[in-house]
């Protein structure tokens, strides 16, 4: 989309999920046959934030992911002789790829590697941002800007959490749709109404507890801010353009007491939270059958990126 540096060429993907073929020297943490997710922010497990439980804002993470380099400053990829870059460490968008051993996780082998593919970012980011960041409260009001796959996520994170109302913002009558089926109780199009003035109607003038912003728009961000009753917390998990800036009033910021954040990967320490994500799909908690609305073959993956830029899924995932 351009909102973030990315060395190209390159191979992409960030989300997947997949079997283990071969191991380097050394690597004791996964054996050939392992089932496994990768991880797009990888962390190096002493710095300070590792060792602060924050693995996600590991400076490894935001290495890999600018230079299209591993750590050791090599890529692993070539065609016809020319370099091809990683992309987040992943890249998925392959057969096969080469990923270091501190950015895979293993999963149970019972557990669908569909399924799987799923939580390495838009359930993780998502879910996570709820209860990691938010950390929503049972019998609260929650408003979502943006029902695409995290924001889906978001939306059941807070039904999960026992948010009392799920108010989801769109402007894709399609989306609303989703959002209704992962928990949403109150659906805004944002695009023939004004959706701040719509949520403190929903909430007595008050405004929400929480708001995430999931799209990535400056705008969207100050209006997840505007939606906000005293000490409120807004979460933003979109991204947007690297010099993109959001304000909000200073006034209400201080004598109201609210919040605004920023949440990246769920703020998650994915070796905990993962295998919380798939205890809580094995109780039927957690709808990733439901996430999964189609499969595409490799071939397609141009047809997946359009069916996803239009809404007609909530995730699909390309398989090989």
């Amino acid at each position: 989309t351009g909102h973030l540096v990315a060395s190209l060429p390159a191979i992409l993907g960030h989300e997947g999920s997949g079997i283990v073929a071969d191991v380097g020297p050394g690597v004791t943490s996964v054996k050939p046959g392992d089932h496994v997710i990768p991880l797009w922010r990888l962390s190096c497990g002493t710095c300070e934030y590792c060792s602060d439980g924050r693995p996600a804002l590991c400076p490894e993470g935001t290495q890999i992911r600018m230079t299209g380099r591993l750590l050791d400053g090599s890529t692993r990829f070539t065609l016809d002789g020319q370099e091809i870059k990683h992309f987040a460490g992943v890249s998925s968008f392959a057969e096969y790829s080469v990923i270091p051993a501190r950015a895979v996780l293993k999963i149970p082998e019972d557990f669908p590697l569909d399924r799987a593919a799923l939580l390495g970012c838009a359930v993780i980011t998502g879910v996570g941002a709820v209860f990691n960041c938010a950390r929503v409260r049972p019998g609260s009001s929650v408003a979502v800007f943006g029902a695409g796959g995290i924001g889906l996520n978001v939306i059941q994170g807070a039904a999960i959490a026992g948010a009392e109302k799920i108010i989801a913002v769109d402007i894709l009558p399609n989306k609303l749709e989703f959002a209704r089926q992962f928990g949403a109780t109150h659906t805004i199009n944002g695009s023939t109404t004004n959706a701040v003035e719509q949520i403190r109607a929903l909430t007595d003038g008050k405004g929400v507890e929480y708001a995430f912003e999931a799209i990535g728009l400056p705008a969207t961000m100050r209006q997840a801010y505007d939606s906000l009753r005293k000490r409120g917390m807004a979460v933003v998990v979109g991204v947007a353009p690297m010099t993109a800036e959001v304000s909000v009033p200073v006034m209400s910021l201080v004598y109201e007491e609210r919040i605004l954040t920023g949440s990246v990967y769920g703020s998650s320490r994915p070796s905990i939270d993962i295998p919380k994500l798939i205890a809580l799909y094995r109780t039927g908690k957690l709808k990733l059958d439901e996430l999964l609305t189609r499969r595409y073959p490799f071939a397609q993956i141009n047809e997946a990126y359009d069916a996803l830029e239009r809404g007609e899924v909530a995730r699909s995932i390309v398989t090989f």
